[in-house]
C-alpha cells in the first residue's frame, strides 16, 4: 500500500521519499531555514521538516528554569525554547518558499495546540517525533486531522509502537524505524527492524529516520527496503545546536540523495533476464549454448 504526501506516493515501487529534517537547526533564523530548504531542493529531496512546540507546554517542568549558554547570551531553557520557535508569519514565509522550491513541508508538533497551529497552515502531513510516540492525546489530535502521519519509533518498545499504531490507524500511516541516539553509533542502528516492522505491519510503508554520522547506514536501510529516509541537515556541523553533530552538511546530503537514487535504479524487480548490455558478451564468450 502507498501513502500520498503532497506530490509523492510513498511505498514499495515508488522512489524513496527523502526528507531533509531542518528541525531546530535554523536557530530561529528564517534566512537559515530558507538556505536549508535550498539545500534539500538542490539535492533532490522531496520534503523538508521542522519542529513545532508551544514552549510553555512542551518544555519539561524540571528544565524550564535551568540556565543555558546560547549564542544570544545566558538564558533559561524556557526562554531559549521561545527564542528559536517560529510563529505564524515565519511559517507562512517558509511554506511559500518551500512550495516555490518544489518541496513538501511539514513539522513534528510536540503538543495539541501545535497540531492546531499547523492545521491552520494546511500542512500536507504531520510527523510524530519518537519522543511523542506515547503521547496519546497528541496522537488522537493528529488522527482527527485526517492527514497522513509519519511516525518515528525511536526510544520505544514494540508494545508502545503497537499502541500508537492502534491509536492512529494504518490507512494514512508511514512508520520510520529510528534509534534516538545523537549521534547514533553503528551498533545501535538495528537495521533489521525495517524488516521486522514490514512483517508486523503489512501494508504500512516502512522508512528510516537516521541520526548517525555518514551515509552508509541510511543507504543500507534503503537496500533493506526502507521506502522513506529522513536525515537532519545543517549548513555546518560546527553551528550551535544539539542536533548539528548528527546532521549532514550540504554536500553529504546531496551525496545521500544521489546514492539513494542509484540504489533505487539498481534494485530491479527480481525477475531474471538477459539485459541488452549482456547480449554482446553472451555472443562472444558463451561457448556452449543452452
Amino acid at each position: 500500500m502507498s501513502v500520498r504526501i503532497g506530490r509523492s506516493l510513498i511505498g514499495p515501487g515508488q522512489p524513496v521519499y527523502v526528507i531533509g529534517e531542518i528541525g531546530l537547526n535554523h536557530n530561529g533564523d528564517v534566512e537559515i531555514a530558507k538556505r536549508l530548504i535550498d539545500v534539500a531542493a538542490e539535492s533532490g529531496a522531496q520534503a523538508v521538516k521542522f519542529q513545532k512546540r508551544t514552549p510553555e507546554i512542551a518544555t519539561p517542568e524540571h528544565m524550564r528554569d535551568v540556565e543555558r549558554e546560547t549564542p544570544w547570551g545566558t538564558m533559561t531553557y524556557l526562554e531559549y525554547r521561545r527564542r528559536v520557535e517560529f510563529g505564524e508569519a515565519e511559517y507562512l514565509e517558509i511554506a511559500s518558499y518551500a512550495m516555490r522550491a518544489g518541496l513538501d513541508w511539514f513539522a513534528s508538533p510536540w503538543d495539541v495546540p501545535s497540531v492546531e497551529f499547523l492545521e491552520r497552515l494546511d500542512v500536507v502531513a504531520h510527523k510524530v517525533a519518537s519522543a511523542s510516540l506515547t503521547d496519546l492525546a497528541l496522537l488522537d489530535a493528529l488522527a482527527a486531522t485526517g492527514k497522513p502521519i509519519i511516525l518515528s519509533t525511536g526510544m520505544s518498545t514494540i508494545e508502545e509502537i503497537d499502541r500508537a499504531v492502534d491509536r492512529l490507524g494504518t490507512d494514512r500511516l508511514v512508520l520510520m524505524h529510528a534509534t534516538s541516539s545523537y549521534p547514533m553509533p553503528a551498533e545501535e542502528a538495528n537495521l533489521r527492524m525495517v524488516e521486522t516492522l514490514q512483517r508486523r505491519f503489512p501494508g504500512v510503508p516502512i522508512g528510516y529516520s537516521g541520526h548517525e554520522r555518514g551515509l552508509q547506514i541510511s543507504l543500507a536501510a534503503v537496500a533493506l527496503g526502507a521506502v522513506a529516509v529522513e536525515r537532519h541537515i545543517t549548513l555546518d556541523r560546527a553551528m550551535w545546536g544539539s542536533d548539528q553533530a548528527a546532521s549532514l552538511e550540504p554536500q553529504g546530503f546531496e551525496h545521500l540523495v544521489r546514492d539513494i537514487r542509484i540504489i533505487g535504479d539498481a534494485m530491479g524487480d527480481g525477475v531474471k533476464r538477459v539485459f541488452p548490455g549482456e547480449e554482446a558478451p553472451r555472443a562472444k564468450l558463451r561457448r556452449v549454448l543452452a
